[in-house]
């Protein structure tokens, strides 16, 4: 049974009999479903959920013939909606260290050729990048945004788009999660060089892009 969702404050009538009712997709990676399937066959309870994914597959849509990164793997809930909006020449890397994961995402994801799993630590990964630039990275696990975020968004030239999600509080959140995500929030929006939004939507995104090195006009604290 489809749930129904919520109005929020200020909105006229129910969310579910707008035109922009957010939980209907037009369209939805066909291998979801088993993926999905064998996911909840090993007890794997950490994969994007569909708004955020849908939002994946507007931004890779964005980016004719991109280079994608995404970090954090999983069993290729967030890699189905990043190929599902990518064209035939955008190519993706993404990278999980755990094998029993990445075999699912492999197993129904692995004959697309756009796609290139590795199976290793996030942190050394993006350590071993030498003179490597992506257009969208999507960063799901904590090497690339609780750590390693000098190192991830020096990845990104002009323009580009760097995506995180899980910033809003979630029971599945691991020890230390909570702690970390406003760390994480001042890190990105004291920095120069980027432009950054908060999304308090779906498990809670950060949507930013690399533009030129200026300071933000910051409004009057009197």
């Amino acid at each position: 049974m489809r749930q129904r969702a919520a109005a929020e404050p200020g909105r006229v009538g129910r969310q579910d009999e707008s035109p922009m009712n957010d939980n209907e997709f037009r369209c939805r990676p066909r291998s979801l479903v088993a993926i999905q399937a064998d996911a909840e066959r090993i007890g794997f309870g950490m994969g994007s959920e569909a708004k955020t994914g849908a939002f994946l597959a507007a931004l890779a849509a964005s980016k004719p013939g991109g280079r994608f990164l995404e970090l954090g793997t999983g069993v290729g809930h967030g890699t189905a909606w990043i190929l599902e909006g990518a064209d035939p020449a955008s190519r993706l890397d993404t990278v999980d260290s755990d094998g029993n994961a990445v075999a699912i995402a492999r197993r129904h994801l692995g004959t697309d050729p756009r796609v290139t799993f590795h199976v290793m630590d996030g942190a050394e990964f993006i350590k071993g990048l030498k003179s490597t630039n992506y257009d969208f990275i999507y960063a799901d696990t904590w090497p690339g945004k609780f750590t390693h975020l000098d190192e991830t968004l020096s990845l990104l030239r002009l323009g580009e788009i760097y995506v995180v999600d899980d910033l809003l509080p979630q029971s599945n959140w691991p020890d230390g999660h909570s702690l970390r995500v406003p760390l994480l929030l001042d890190a990105i929006e004291s920095r120069q060089g980027f432009a950054s939004v908060k999304l308090a939507w779906a498990s809670g995104l950060l949507l930013v892009v690399r533009n030129a090195a200026q300071q933000c006009n910051r409004p009057d604290s009197g």
